[in-house]
């Protein structure tokens, strides 16, 4: 069974964010709403701070690539609001629920939506990877770079154009510094520094490599 968009987000975004161009669609899971591009940090502000809402929690930031329909990419957020969980509401917190929103990004030839970075540090690393796969940028972004593929990696393996069998030398890619005896070695002195810390200490003695004598 389909579920709707709660009455009460509508009603309150559509008092706070009159020009938000929210959009409810029919989804199987939670509720779901499309948003202009333009009106997303304003919506997803409201979303957070508003008594009633309170969607604190950004999970999720995804994408869809449509092509060759237009507008090809969609853009994907997954919210929740925790409810009594976050303990700050004195009683009268709004209860759990998530909720989607997705904003419909045109085929052009530097697609683009704002970055929530302002509003959810947790989009940071969210955001770089899908700008890394599908080639969205986010303006606003403070360090907006690949995250999973090298800093030379040409294209975005998540685009339905890329080529499905690409052979490339990554350049960015450079060998392990340590030789297998160094490392080796490493391995054993983070062994005897463990082994040193975990024994018990006698109050009054002194522990210390220095302080110690032979037996």
């Amino acid at each position: 069974m389909p579920v709707e968009m709660d009455a009460q987000v509508l009603e309150v975004l559509g008092q706070s964010v009159p020009d938000g161009a929210v959009e409810p669609v029919a989804a199987i899971d939670m509720p779901t709403a499309y948003v202009d591009r333009a009106h997303l940090v304003a919506v997803c502000q409201t979303l957070r701070d508003h008594p009633r809402l309170q969607f604190s929690f950004l999970v999720e930031i995804t994408a869809a690539d449509y092509h060759p329909a237009e507008p090809r990419y969609e853009v994907v957020y997954h919210l929740a609001c925790l409810g009594e969980a976050m303990g700050d509401s004195g009683g009268d917190a709004p209860p759990q629920r998530r909720l989607r929103l997705k904003v419909r990004v045109p085929s052009e030839e530097s697609p683009w939506v704002p970055s929530l970075t302002p509003l959810w540090l947790a989009s940071n690393w969210l955001e770089r990877e899908v700008f890394d796969l599908f080639g969205i940028a986010f303006s606003g972004h403070p360090d907006l770079r690949r995250i999973l593929t090298p800093d030379d990696w040409v294209g975005h393996p998540l685009r339905k154009d890329y080529p499905a069998q690409v052979r490339k030398d990554a350049a960015a890619w450079s060998p392990m510094q340590l030789t297998a005896e160094e490392f080796a070695a490493n391995v054993r002195a983070s062994q005897v520094t463990s082994a040193h810390a975990a024994r018990p200490r006698v109050e009054g003695r002194d522990e210390s490599p220095a302080g110690r004598s032979e037996d």
